[in-house]
């Protein structure tokens, strides 16, 4: 299998749909190795814009919505990165390419050391996972420059937010399902200024 000629023209297709217009975004997807995020019998759809299953009843998100997510994050090249719900780490490889370090929450212990263990292996040595309840954040690691969850939830978790800096950004699917895809700019006096950017599905905080 060409696994990077599938991804090639994975990152072609989504570029020619004018869904994302993000260079580097695009090189970040174009970089990362889906395949290896993928378990083995859904491997051959790893190149798919789609959700897969993963275990533990979650997914791997589709690469769409890992880009768009990448490009209303503004992600600079020494930004420091707080993600909520690691999964297979797919996401965070990605954002990875983009950021300096990124601090990933996983809920799921089983989970949290696979995509350790993957993540390590494929050389992000600048992604740190640890199993935890992700409402709590990583507050040893904050400030943070941008801050996202890849599980829906009622809001924002307040410790998430105290952890961001002020000016920071923070970007996640909130709301019942269908939820809405909000990215929020922390003011000075610490609140939150939003947008909305359309209805997604995602997997609930646990």
């Amino acid at each position: 299998m060409d696994w990077a000629a599938r991804r090639r023209a994975l990152v072609e297709a989504l570029a020619e749909s004018d869904r994302i217009d993000d260079e580097r975004v695009l090189t970040a997807l174009e970089s990362v190795p889906r395949h290896e995020f993928v378990p083995e019998q859904h491997r051959e759809r790893a190149y798919d814009d789609r959700p897969l299953p993963i275990g533990d009843g979650q997914t791997i998100s589709a690469p769409h919505m890992v880009a768009i997510m990448a490009d209303l994050l503004d992600l600079a090249p020494d930004d420091r990165v707080l993600e909520i719900g690691t999964g297979c780490g797919y996401h965070a490889a990605v954002t990875a390419e983009l950021a300096d370090t990124v601090y990933s929450v996983e809920y799921r212990a089983t989970l949290a050391e696979t995509a350790r263990e993957r993540l390590a292996d494929l050389g992000y040595d600048t992604v740190a996972i640890r199993r935890g309840d992700g409402r709590e954040g990583w507050p040893e690691h904050a400030p943070y420059d941008r801050a996202y969850l890849t599980c829906g939830a009622a809001q924002f978790p307040p410790a998430v937010v105290e952890q961001l800096r002020p000016g920071g950004v923070v970007l996640g699917p909130l709301g019942r399902r269908p939820q809405t895809l909000v990215r929020a700019r922390k003011r000075a006096d610490g609140e939150l200024e939003r947008e909305h950017h359309g209805s997604v599905r995602f997997v609930t905080m646990q």
